[in-house]
């Protein structure tokens, strides 16, 4: 699962690294719009630390599991070594998932950081403990450290403004510039720190001032929303018909992006002599639920679920259509480019 809107990163907490502890979000209604079956065969694109694997084999469906964190699926090893040939565990990004099977019977994604990475210091996704100013899932690539000390300020102040929704995006670059040219920005509370000393932190503030930086940086070190939608067209692509797609998002940038895809996919246009231009196109999903939300007991159990939100899908008989990445409306971002984005 992943932090979503207005959850404050310094006050996640948690053991380092226990997932006997891990709760996955929206598991009861996962499973209903999943209905994972004797003899399915079910990618879990986001396997974390297993919680929806362990639900879809116990529902006596076999299990691609993707995660491209290799903790993740080092974690994973003994699951599959006692899931007697039905889990396979597979180190990629979930973006690449009809690689890795063919003609599924569904797909089920759980979108953004788990609670496992932020619980680690070391990762530096959080500033409730401090470590180095990373956070890349792949734990390979940039860092966020990486955009921090090298982007230009206009760049960042994009970021920050796209993916954090951080209204003081500018003034924050421009401190970020100042201070990288004394020292270089290394550490995640050194980052957090400074961006609560420039913009400050009113006492009615129930979230720190930093936190909306970090959730853009971190989206953007690890192409989250990118990730998700080249994940969706390969799902199309993978599904077989009445297969169900279900997508767990935390907060409105990614939830936007699924249910543009789920109307782009679920809208049928018939061509028409009057208007040439309108090419005829059939429905390649069916949609099969959306907004559903985590009820008060959940949130009070467990309140990092307090803003999750599952769509889904059943996919049809008609192909797979081509992919075009303006569907989804992602932000032009510095060094980010979108293949078939037109």
């Amino acid at each position: 699962m992943t932090v979503g809107d207005g959850d404050d990163l310094h006050a996640v907490g948690g053991p380092v690294g226990n997932l006997a502890r891990h709760i996955p979000v929206l598991l009861g209604e996962v499973l209903e719009a999943l209905g994972p079956a004797e003899g399915d065969v079910i990618i879990d694109g986001t396997f974390g630390a297993g919680g929806y694997t362990r639900a879809i084999l116990a529902a006596g469906a076999s299990v691609v599991a993707i995660d491209r964190d290799p903790d993740a699926i080092a974690a994973g090893r003994a699951l599959e070594q006692q899931s007697d040939g039905k889990l396979r565990l597979v180190q990629a990004p979930f973006s690449t998932l009809d690689e890795h099977a063919e003609s599924v019977d569904g797909v089920v994604l759980d979108i953004g950081v788990s609670s496992m990475q932020i619980d680690q210091a070391q990762r530096g996704f959080s500033f409730r403990a401090d470590g180095p100013l990373d956070m890349r899932m792949a734990q390979a690539g940039m860092s966020a450290a990486d955009v921090v000390n090298s982007f230009k300020p206009g760049d960042l102040a994009r970021i920050f403004g796209f993916l954090g929704e951080e209204r003081h995006a500018g003034r924050i670059a421009r401190m970020i510039e100042s201070r990288r040219e004394k020292r270089p920005f290394e550490r995640t509370l050194e980052l957090a720190d400074a961006i609560e000393t420039h913009v400050g932190r009113a006492p009615k503030d129930k979230i720190h001032p930093a936190t909306r930086v970090f959730q853009a940086l971190r989206i953007f070190v690890n192409d989250e929303l990118g990730e998700l939608a080249k994940a969706l067209l390969a799902a199309e692509r993978v599904l077989k018909p009445g297969g169900r797609l279900v997508v767990v998002t935390f907060h409105s940038l990614e939830d936007r992006i699924v249910k543009r895809f789920i109307s782009d996919r679920a809208d049928a246009v018939t061509g028409s002599r009057h208007l040439p231009e309108a090419q005829s196109r059939t429905a390649t999903f069916r949609k099969a639920g959306g907004g559903v939300t985590p009820g008060d007991a959940e949130t009070a159990a467990n309140p990092r679920a307090r803003s999750a939100r599952l769509r889904a899908a059943i996919r049809t008989e008609a192909p797979a259509r081509n992919s075009d990445f303006s569907i989804f409306g992602l932000p032009k971002l510095p060094g980010v480019d979108r293949p078939g984005e037109r």
